[in-house]
């Protein structure tokens, strides 16, 4: 695979997590759940760490790493923000915007793993996919469950 392919694969992957770092944020700011409030800025705190070493595999490239996250991301946490006044911070709501985001998450990863990549991209990126698709999981349980 070409180095210009990794490194949009790898940009494309620190955008994805930029936009679940700053959902999973605005997310633990809107919902009135104190236990989802700590889950929520615990992924947050997650994606900001693949971010992190997704961007230093770019750095060992000699190129500059994306940084911010996506139009579609803001899009979406304008969305959650809605969302939230509109339902007052409903749980179930703001679940089902995040299991939303995660849907789109776990595609880039598996998008990503469908390309040809160096050794150890390839493996960080299969250890990411399986916590983010554990986390989408998790997410859409917890959306089921609160609409019960």
């Amino acid at each position: 695979m070409k180095t210009a392919d990794t490194l949009s694969i790898l940009n494309d992957l620190i955008q994805i997590n930029k936009d679940g770092q700053e959902g999973f944020l605005d997310a633990s700011e809107n919902v009135k759940n104190a236990e989802l409030k700590t889950l929520f800025a615990k992924y947050s705190l997650q994606r900001s760490r693949f971010a992190g070493e997704l961007q230093q595999h770019v750095t060992e490239f000699g190129e500059e790493p994306e940084k911010d996250s996506s139009i579609a991301g803001a899009i979406h946490r304008g969305w959650i923000d809605l969302k939230a006044a509109f339902t007052k911070g409903d749980d179930h709501s703001i679940l089902a915007e995040c299991e939303r985001g995660e849907d789109h998450a776990v595609h880039a990863y598996h998008d990503a793993l469908e390309a040809e990549l160096p050794a150890n991209i390839r493996a960080l990126v299969e250890d990411q996919a399986a916590v983010v698709q554990a986390t989408h999981d998790d997410i859409r349980d917890r959306r089921d469950a609160a609409a019960e």
